[in-house]
């Protein structure tokens, strides 16, 4: 029974500043606000998953071992930092196509980390969000059945339109997210018993 909802949260250039293939932690820098818009969305009820697309490792970047570091440091920094549990983390390991299509189901655009995360924690995709910085997570998403805010920071260049690329939202910082994402659950619960 999928029971909690979810904000799905895309990694680079969406919670933290992109770095390309970094997996220094001394590197992570939070984009504004984003620890303390998290933390406000768990304390609404929201899991909090982190889904990214990490085609390094295909590309032999940086090794899992060191993308382990990177992602430990990461979920004790939002602990620390701002009380946020994370649900999961969730990562794509496998590089697109030569056409830049999705080699996997698990490749954002494609809804894999997505299902595979709400089949694992119970959760209920009608009542989540993602949240990203290019059409992919939009996509990836909508696909999954959620509502999709895009994170405007600069990370979507190609702007490859379609029906299921087109975001519920389209915002430029955590608060806006987070007043949107609480706006919409306020008006959409459903009364008990229904």
């Amino acid at each position: 029974m999928n029971t909690r909802p979810a904000v799905f949260v895309d990694k680079d250039g969406t919670l933290v500043v992109d770095r390309p293939y970094n997996v220094d932690p001394a590197l992570l820098a939070w984009q504004p606000a984003a620890p303390q818009a998290l933390a406000a969305l768990a304390q609404a009820g929201f899991a909090i998953v982190v889904v990214s697309n990490q085609q390094g490792l295909a590309l032999g970047r940086f090794s899992a071992a060191q993308f382990e570091v990177l992602r430990q440091a990461l979920q004790e920094r939002l602990l620390a930092e701002a009380g946020v549990e994370l649900t999961d983390f969730l990562f794509c390991p496998h590089a697109p196509l030569a056409s830049g299509a999705p080699a996997c189901a698990c490749r954002k655009p494609e809804p894999g980390m997505l299902l595979a995360a709400a089949e694992r924690h119970q959760l209920d995709l009608a009542a989540s969000w993602m949240v990203g910085d290019t059409l992919d997570d939009v996509e990836a998403g909508r696909r999954a059945g959620c509502r999709s805010i895009l994170y405007d920071s600069g990370g979507e260049t190609l702007w490859r339109n379609g029906p299921l690329r087109a975001p519920q939202a389209r915002v430029q910082d955590w608060d806006e997210v987070v007043h949107r994402v609480l706006a919409d659950a306020r008006t959409e619960r459903p009364e008990p018993g229904r």
